[in-house]
């Protein structure tokens, strides 16, 4: 390998270690033009370059380059203003005929489609539900491996829910698993960790689009300016881990594994019962001596002989990657603030304000705040809460005396004005 420092992106490196592969004879280039999504000529180009230049052939010859070919701003401005005006309830094909026809500006379907998109004038309409065909299973061991969680009552009743997170390999059908109490981003990392220690890194991971898997959300500023889409902390690991991550469309999509489900959730709960596993731990346990029978019951033969599963490199440690990371400010008196819990750096300087920092939770739930490549000593603060003002009763020091019927006196000016008893009224009288 050449010692001349190159950058190379994410995919170049990926590219270059399946080409190494191929250059010791461990993979064929048929096989390997079906990995990189290229052809078996590209790929016999490309390692005559690595040959006669070292690593850095692997760069792309037109890097930093403008395409020549790219249509200039002005006239994609220009194409969407008219289709705006005239073209506005057109579909891209019909509007790249009228373009050509009234207007004399030639373009293809796909190129106004585009410009469609971006400006907001068209969006893709559902088609019918597909037919799904058959897929064959992958030629290479760790070539793809399919992965999920099962909801099951897998005790019967006997004990707490618990959730299977499984991995199958789709060229041979391999089967790993371990329960956990629900299926998040920690059982799946912690379950990710495993496999890796148990057979290697694998070249893809086929998934659905569970809520930990792939997110909804439109990308942040990070992810904006660095030409990336919204992902989920998963992914992330996944990257770091280079790993592909590919998102099924339908249950029939990762059918390998929804048909191991069906089995274990058949035979392992009997093999459960058998045994009186009545807790997590002890099916972890169980699990651990099941697995390689189950493998050599409903394991196959891969169709072409090597394992495409890779070990990591010296130096890259899981707790940092399997994590929960997150970018987070200083604030003015050195504190962080963190899933409505608020941390105090120790020791703080006053060029530490409003900067960024990297915060990480781990799989045990131990926080460690990273800032300028070195960790921070903190502690966790706590805010005292106001008490609520309570609306003391008034006690009155004297007994309430209960009032008696009121009976006026006898000079009361009512009865002073009666005429009935004045004493001139009586004389009248008589």
């Amino acid at each position: 390998m050449s010692k001349e420092y190159i950058t190379l992106s994410q995919k170049e490196v990926r590219r270059l270690k399946i080409l190494h592969r191929v250059m010791e004879g461990e993979v064929t280039q048929v096989k390997a033009s079906e990995i990189l999504g290229i052809t078996d000529r590209q790929v016999r180009n490309i390692i005559q370059r690595l040959k006669a230049e070292g690593d850095k052939g692997i760069v792309h010859r037109n890097r930093g380059r403008a395409s020549p070919h790219r249509m200039a701003t002005e006239r994609e401005d220009l194409i969407a203003e008219i289709v705006e005006r005239r073209y506005v309830d057109f579909g891209p094909t019909l509007a790249a005929e009228k373009l050509e026809e009234c207007e004399k500006i030639r373009v293809s379907n796909e190129k106004l489609r585009q410009i469609m998109l971006a400006k907001g004038l068209w969006q893709r309409k559902r088609r019918r539900r597909k037919i799904y065909r058959w897929r064959e299973r992958k030629e290479y061991f760790g070539e793809m491996v399919q992965m999920d969680g099962s909801h099951h009552d897998w005790l019967e009743g006997r004990g707490s829910k618990m959730v299977l997170m499984g991995y199958v390999d789709d060229a041979t059908g391999r089967f790993y698993g371990r329960f956990y109490d629900h299926e998040g981003l920690f059982p799946a990392m912690d379950s990710l960790e495993r496999y890796i220690r148990h057979s290697g890194c694998p070249v893809s991971l086929y998934l659905d689009k569970h809520s930990t898997y792939k997110t909804t959300r439109q990308p942040d500023l990070d992810e904006l300016l660095r030409g990336e889409e919204a992902q989920t902390q998963f992914e992330r690991a996944a990257k770091e881990l280079d790993i592909e991550i590919i998102h099924a469309h339908s249950p029939q999509a990762k059918g390998r594994i929804e048909r191991a489900f069906g089995t274990l959730q058949d035979r392992l709960v009997k093999e459960l019962r058998l045994v009186g596993v009545c807790t997590i731990e002890e099916a972890n346990t169980f699990l651990e001596e099941f697995m390689p029978r189950h493998n050599k019951r409903f394991a196959k033969m891969a169709l072409k002989q090597g394992d495409l599963h890779r070990r990591l490199p010296m130096g890259i440690k899981f707790r940092d990657i399997l994590c929960i990371k997150s970018k987070r400010t200083i604030a003015n008196d050195y504190t962080i603030r963190w899933r409505g819990r608020r941390f105090l750096i120790d020791n703080a300087s006053l060029v530490m304000r409003r900067q960024k920092v990297e915060v990480r939770e781990h799989l045990d739930d131990q926080i460690t705040i990273k800032f300028n490549r070195r960790y921070l000593n903190f502690h966790e603060v706590f805010e005292a809460k106001p008490a609520k003002a309570t609306k003391a009763k008034k006690v009155s020091s004297e007994v309430r005396k209960k009032k008696g019927k009121y009976i006026p006196p006898p000079d009361h000016p009512w009865k002073r004005h009666n005429p009935r008893l004045h004493h001139n009224y009586y004389l009248e009288r008589v």
